[in-house]
């Protein structure tokens, strides 16, 4: 890791899904620095225009 470089932690059982509450499987971090969290189903569902925006989405373990 190179100083200055900020990571952020691994998604655990606590981490919900920002539309439904379900666990969430996958981090969506914004350009803003801020950062969406979905479940397996809704990250399939709004795929499509994450990647049209070029979001770094970050898949959890």
């Amino acid at each position: 890791m190179q100083p200055g470089t900020l990571t952020r932690p691994e998604l655990t059982a606590a981490d919900r899904c920002d539309r439904c509450g379900a666990a969430a499987k996958v981090r969506a971090v914004l350009p803003s620095g801020g950062e969406l969290l979905f479940c397996g189903h809704h990250a399939r569902a709004h795929g499509d225009k994450l990647r049209e925006l070029e979001i770094d989405v970050q898949a959890g373990s």
